[in-house]
């Protein structure tokens, strides 16, 4: 049997890394489009790069963008792939509301771009596609849990720009008899995910803050409610809706919800780090109140523990009179706020037969592992002279 081919858009990203390696030990020939830029923008996906000048490659880049139907179509034609996963997007949700067009056009007709190239080019028996939809869908939820008869209550330009990008696909589906699917995926995070998202920012920032590199973070809206998967479960669930004999929608989630100020004491506590909160909206704030010793010296060294210890306030009867380590800075408000989250996968259990392998505690574990080594890396340049870099929201 010929290799199956996949093209995988947003392959830089995190879903695209980790769904690139899974479907090249799944014996794959992977295409993946990114983006061009001066900076490499590639660092996900290093491990798995391979020399254009080797033969028979398995991995294989191309320069693209959803906003270019001539370029996306080109590549479509040559590569004639298999399965087609969009995951490209301008997915900051905060962002989205300072770049609304871009949104819509990236997010929303770049969807169609790439519907319109495989009925263009005659390819709707052979190419299958997974469109990555959202929970972002679901904005002021109109029940809990979400599910996929749920409707659509969308918040943000990015989450109406992949209303357009969902339907669109049923769309293409129902009229054209296409293997077009969408993988509605509630919150999934990595080691490898975007600084900038919630998670990431949370893990990277306790980590410099048990390193003596940050004295606080600022975070929004401390309450608001998600269910977080690990990514390395959800890319699974991608690969399983395109096995499918029948194209579908499906909900991707633990059915489990967590707020952010839950999110935050957990990995916290990975590192040994007791924190408690007080007060409420804008003035809420997060103090360390505990250091559990061994816990902290076993995971982030020894030589960090009285710097992290005087951050506890002296006075017994009193925790919250030393600086906060948390704060909240309501720059980071939505103006129109998704405050709870929680997707109900009965249909992606039953029917793709689909299980995660991460809980919360595991994947706040993976990232806080993760995140510390990485912090220490650039703890050790900062001691030894050098100059490390700075990343600014």
């Amino acid at each position: 049997m010929s290799q199956k081919v996949a093209l995988i858009t947003g392959v830089t990203g995190q879903d695209g890394a980790y769904l690139s390696e899974y479907l090249l030990k799944k014996g794959y020939i992977v295409h993946g489009i990114k983006r061009r830029s001066s900076l490499f923008n590639t660092d996900r996906i290093d491990h798995l790069y391979q020399d254009p000048h080797v033969e028979h490659r398995n991995f294989i880049l191309h320069y693209g963008d959803l906003t270019d139907s001539m370029n996306l179509t080109r590549i479509i034609q040559e590569m004639q792939p298999d399965e087609i996963y969009n995951l490209a997007a301008m997915s900051h949700v905060a962002v989205s509301f300072e770049t609304p067009e871009y949104v819509g056009n990236a997010d929303g007709l770049g969807t169609l771009r790439i519907l319109e190239a495989v009925r263009l080019l005659e390819l709707t028996d052979k190419t299958r596609i997974y469109q990555a939809s959202t929970s972002e869908l679901y904005g002021m939820v109109q029940e809990v849990p979400q599910t996929e008869k749920t409707p659509f209550y969308p918040r943000s330009p990015y989450a109406v720009a992949k209303l357009y990008a969902y339907w669109i696909t049923v769309n293409y589906r129902e009229a054209y008899n296409m293997h077009a699917s969408n993988g509605i995926l509630f919150n999934h995070e990595s080691p490898i995910r975007g600084e900038t998202f919630v998670t990431r920012k949370v893990t990277r920032a306790l980590s410099r803050i048990a390193l003596g590199m940050q004295d606080k973070v600022f975070m929004g809206n401390l309450s608001s409610k998600r269910d977080w998967g690990h990514a390395k479960d959800y890319i699974r669930a991608m690969y399983l809706i395109l096995q499918q004999d029948q194209p579908d929608d499906y909900v991707i989630a633990t059915g489990i919800t967590t707020t952010i100020r839950d999110f935050i004491k957990k990995a916290a506590a990975e590192v040994g780090m007791e924190l408690t909160f007080k007060g409420e909206g804008a003035d809420e704030k997060g103090y360390l109140t505990a250091v559990d010793e061994k816990i902290f010296i076993e995971k982030v060294g020894e030589s960090y523990l009285e710097n992290i210890k005087s951050h506890i306030s002296s006075s017994p009867t009193n925790p919250f009179t030393s600086s906060p380590l948390v704060a909240v800075d309501p720059a980071y408000f939505r103006p129109t706020e998704v405050d709870l989250l929680i997707g109900d996968p009965t249909k992606s259990k039953t029917v793709l037969g689909w299980e995660p392998k991460y809980d919360l505690d595991g994947l706040i574990k993976d990232m806080m592992q993760s995140d510390i080594k990485l912090m220490q890396k650039d703890a050790w340049l900062k001691e030894g002279g050098y100059r490390i870099m700075n990343y600014f929201e």
